[in-house]
């Protein structure tokens, strides 16, 4: 069949192209241009930069498929970086590469993907997706290389995306990734994967929030539970919660974020064990199936891409809302995360944290 590869300029990718293509299928590369390729502010210049998509040319030539590159400049400011901005300013702590992965990558490939008349969209990421023979219905696994795991910012994909969607690599390690990919010479075998958000290249959230407000005016007070003033902070987009460096104030014992007030332009701190909760709510939910559970379910959960899942138990509470009740307490549950919901490798679903 006629698929569409995303193709990142990345090793995974790559393999993911080469995959289909050894196996017989009209393999179609599609490289997405995210932002201005320029120098300057807004060159940005980690992930998918001039550097990636020759990358990924140089891969499609090496397996004879036609590459195209993608102008998503302006889905992507509007998907992906106003809403980082606007999160941060709102006192939350967002996931760009979950908005841009499903949001952008998927929703717009698909889209495009028809012009080609091809069935499937396929990419790099580490998860696995099949079909329940008994409902028929589309099924999101977690990827067979546990450190790799990408599952976790694929949570809001619907049945429709999962019918057309496809994961060569789910079911390898990253060690057997760059070994497939030097054996067939492919550019990117050895390069590094990208650890920083594309669009932050230096890591600078805070100046980069304020260089594209403009005309951010958030300085505030630090405070403890109390309300008592410790300390002047610069804004709550410098923060997030379960951060303890850099908080500007010193006291008895080792000190953290435990809650944002934006309106208040307020940072409440305080000790460690108050970070502890064992209830979160989450908004925009999706459940996988297609439909919410009638009846609370027993998942794991995870409240960042790194967590150690938990056991919990998940409520639908309508209107792709969820209330979650872990077993025990867990550390820094951090607004405009996501909580994903797994039964063993499967994702149930998930939603952002309010």
């Amino acid at each position: 069949m006629r698929i569409v590869v995303a193709m990142s300029g990345g090793v995974d990718s790559s393999v993911a192209a080469a995959l289909l293509a050894e196996a017989g299928h009209d393999v179609v590369g599609l490289s997405m241009q995210l932002y201005d390729q320029r120098e300057g502010e807004h060159g940005y210049g980690s992930c998918c930069s001039l550097d990636d998509l020759h990358d990924a040319g140089r891969v499609a030539r090496r397996l004879n498929i036609p590459h195209y590159i993608i102008n998503f400049e302006k889905e992507f400011q509007e998907t992906v970086v106003r809403n980082f901005v606007d999160e941060y300013v709102a006192g939350r702590t967002p996931i760009p590469c979950a908005h841009c992965n499903s949001d952008l990558k998927f929703a717009t490939l698909l889209d495009r993907a028809q012009a080609f008349d091809a069935e499937l969209v396929a990419t790099g990421h580490y998860a696995r997706v099949d079909a329940d023979a008994s409902t028929g219905r589309h099924v999101l696994r977690r990827g067979l290389d546990s450190t790799k795991d990408q599952s976790y910012f694929l949570f809001s994909l619907t049945q429709a995306q999962l019918s057309r969607a496809s994961f060569p690599v789910g079911h390898l390690n990253k060690d057997e990734v760059r070994d497939f990919a030097r054996a067939r010479g492919l550019a990117t075998a050895d390069k590094p994967d990208s650890q920083e958000i594309c669009f932050v290249p230096d890591g600078d959230y805070a100046r980069f929030i304020e260089r594209t407000t403009g005309d951010l005016d958030s300085a505030g007070t630090i405070v403890n539970l109390s309300g008592d003033v410790l300390g002047r902070h610069g804004g709550v987009h410098r923060f997030t919660v379960g951060q303890r460096k850099g908080l500007g104030v010193a006291l008895a014992e080792p000190t953290y974020v435990l809650e944002l007030r934006p309106s208040e332009k307020q940072v409440v701190v305080g000790p460690r064990r108050e970070l502890e909760q064992t209830t979160l709510t989450a908004s925009q939910v999706n459940w996988i199936s297609g439909s919410a559970p009638e009846a609370p379910l027993r998942v794991t959960a995870q409240i960042r891409h790194r967590h150690q899942p938990a056991p919990a138990r998940v409520t639908s509470t309508g209107g792709h809302r969820a209330a979650l009740e872990f077993d025990t307490p867990q550390i820094a549950v951090t607004p405009g995360q996501a909580v994903v919901f797994y039964d063993g490798d499967v994702v149930v679903g998930g939603g952002w944290i309010d």
